[in-house]
């Protein structure tokens, strides 16, 4: 059978389940998609074909800006494409892009229906440094076919235009790897400089600093640890090692993007779906870009059948659910289908195309063990329950064989510039909930908040923003990591001098053992812990169920109605309690998500042996699992803020 909706625009064949008994899509599905996604955009080029004007509310960058990144994100996915294919074409079209080069650099920044808006600094509507990066790359991997064939004029004026990226401000973050790229194009046609040099040199000299180990990379200073490692920070260094057989090179970041590889690849979910967490999820299965990297540069530790598993679950996971829209074949902005909560202010009509980034895998030619090896399970399906710290991002990853759900606990990611205060005006859900996973999405920020400590201080309800780590590690079937955050405040005063919040998160089998410190609540304060945000049609089932500390062990259930991207309306559970007096809280409760047909109650399943709210030495929390009677020993060590945190788990 055919992927629903969409076969009419993207002309997919039948599926082949003998050798993708998991996906049923091979190298001619991955062709056809590209070749669909880039013949469906091109219904809106201008007559010259310089911008791609797709239907939609522009970014903030401008119209003019966003139908540059139409034609520049298209033009990565249909390079990866024919470069892939060692030049075949069969719908023409590198001929296309080469009139719109010739058109859009004509005269650069002025108001007519073909110009290319110039490239400037990142604060004066710079967007178009970031797609200078995928126009360059496109023309380096497609150069016996386009570059190479366009007349001196052409190129000298394409050269002029992309130099605009070497010489303006990029913003402080993967920006960088957009010069370097630029620079890396123009060396490999022989029109390199000091200009070009100095762009390679400062974008892997901060890329470097960046690197945190556990093969992630933060997004600029600070501590941003998202989908942005695979399709930006590993892709772009990577493949201008890989593209200049520069072997130095690639023997520092390829272990690095295999190292990566070993987590990224068990937040992929049974059904395909990458983790949704992080800025940008309108790019969808640009996700998987990495993992196709790692096949087609050779460093990866994924066995061929496996890579092709998770990229084109990846991809099916989106056709299948409305990334693709089934009146005109354009990739819609959101997640599924539609969805404004997933998308930025830098978000535009063409932004899904960033997508295209998948397309990588297709320059693992048809012989490639990634084409012709035989589907096997992705690491989800693949050894029943897993759990794997990440110390350096902060990050701890739980998946269950069962229902195939992967689940990210984060204790050390968020979207917070170190020159930004706490303050509510940073507050960003799709990082600063405790748990993401690959079958939920967030709540609004204008709904109770799911997977959330929450102190309430005069009827208002406090956001986690800057997350300190406080450590990270796993043993033989359990995990645990644990952060602090200051809770900050949207109205009223932003902060309660003195007080913190302290959280470990220790994962086994589907259970989350949530453990918290509070301290400094003033009186009359309210505490309030949330689990899962689940959608009343979905095959879920969230549960929460207080230990230790709360006023009743039950959960109250709560309504979402803006819902989160997978479901247009939500319930969550969640916990309460207004500690006498104030002071310092300890709180303990158990939470699972699953889609297994055998959701028992949490009642029972674990007990709190031993608590103490305030001792001289700090804290300690132990817990005994009915199951097998072991022990889980949390011990926060005295202090106010930042305390130390220790976590065991013994039989």
């Amino acid at each position: 059978m055919s992927v629903p909706r969409v076969s009419a625009y993207l002309r997919l064949p039948p599926d082949d389940r003998e050798s993708s008994p998991w996906t049923g899509f091979t190298r001619a599905h991955w062709e056809a998609a590209a070749d669909g996604l880039v013949r469906a955009a091109w219904r809106w080029a201008t007559p010259g074909g310089a911008l791609l004007d797709l239907p939609g509310r522009p970014s903030r960058s401008g119209v003019r800006s966003d139908g540059l990144e139409g034609y520049a994100r298209t033009f990565l996915a249909a390079a990866f494409r024919v470069a892939g294919a060692g030049g075949a074409d069969p719908y023409g079209l590198l001929g296309r892009y080469a009139d719109g080069l010739a058109a859009g650099t004509r005269a650069p920044g002025r108001e007519d229906t073909e110009s290319w808006p110039l490239i400037l600094d990142h604060h004066v509507r710079g967007q178009p440094m970031v797609e200078s990066a995928s126009v360059a790359l496109g023309l380096r991997l497609t150069r016996p076919w386009l570059w190479d064939r366009l007349d001196d004029g052409v190129r000298d004026r394409v050269e002029e235009w992309l130099r605009g990226a070497l010489g303006h401000l990029p913003a402080p973050n993967n920006w960088y790897l957009f010069p370097l790229t630029v620079a890396g194009f123009l060396e490999s046609v022989g029109r390199g400089d000091a200009g070009t040099r100095r762009a390679v040199e400062r974008g892997l000299e901060l890329l470097e600093g960046w690197y945190r180990g556990d093969g992630w990379y933060t997004d600029g200073d600070g501590r941003a640890f998202d989908h942005y490692n695979g399709w930006a920070l590993h892709l772009y260094p990577v493949l201008h090692a890989h593209l200049g057989g520069d072997a130095a090179l690639l023997g520092v970041y390829g272990p690095r993007l295999r190292e990566h590889l070993e987590g990224l690849s068990l937040l992929f979910g049974g059904d395909g779906a990458p983790v949704h967490f992080g800025r940008s999820l309108t790019y969808r299965f640009a996700a998987g870009a990495a993992v196709g990297l790692g096949a087609v540069t050779g460093h990866s530790p994924l066995a061929p059948g496996v890579s092709r598993r998770l990229l084109s679950g990846c991809l099916r996971y989106f056709l299948e659910r409305g990334a693709v829209d089934a009146r005109d074949g354009l990739l819609t902005p959101g997640w599924h289908g539609p969805h404004e909560a997933s998308l930025q202010a830098y978000s535009g009509p063409a932004s899904p195309y960033w997508a295209s980034k998948a397309f990588v895998a297709l320059l693992a030619p048809a012989a490639d063990p990634l084409w012709t090896a035989r589907e096997a399970a992705a690491p989800v399906e693949d050894g029943g329950d897993r759990v794997l710290a990440l110390p350096a991002p902060g990050l701890l990853v739980q998946t269950t064989g069962a229902d195939g759900v992967a689940r990210l606990h984060n204790h050390g990611s968020d979207h917070v510039h170190p020159s930004q205060g706490d303050t509510a005006g940073a507050h960003d859900v799709l990082y600063g909930r405790f748990a993401y996973s690959t079958r939920t999405g967030p709540t609004s920020a204008a709904n109770p908040a799911d997977n959330l400590l929450s102190v309430e201080v005069g009827g208002v309800a406090s956001v986690r923003c800057r997350i300190r780590p406080l450590g990270a590690g796993h043993g033989d079937g359990w995990g645990w990591a644990a952060s602090w955050h200051r809770p900050v405040f949207a109205s009223g005063p932003p902060m309660v001098p003195g007080l913190c919040a302290s959280s470990v998160t220790v994962a086994r089998g589907r259970y989350e053992l949530r453990a918290h410190r509070v301290v400094g609540l003033p009186r009359g304060a309210r505490v309030r812990l949330s689990g899962w945000a689940t959608g009343p049609d979905e095959p879920l089932v969230s549960q929460l169920r207080g230990l230790y500390g709360w006023e009743v062990p039950d959960a109250e259930e709560v309504r979402a109605p803006q819902g989160t991207a997978f479901t247009r309306w939500a319930v969550l559970p969640r916990l309460s309690t207004a500690p006498s007096g104030g002071g310092t809280a300890v709180l303990v409760a158990l939470a699972s998500l699953t889609a297994g047909p055998d959701a028992a109650p949490l009642a029972g399943v674990a007990e709190v042996v031993r608590g103490s709210a305030e001792r001289a030495d700090g804290e300690v929390v132990e817990v005994r699992w009915a199951a097998d009677g072991s022990v889980t020993r949390i011990a926060f060590t005295a202090g106010a803020c930042a305390p130390g945190v220790s976590v065991t788990h013994a039989p």
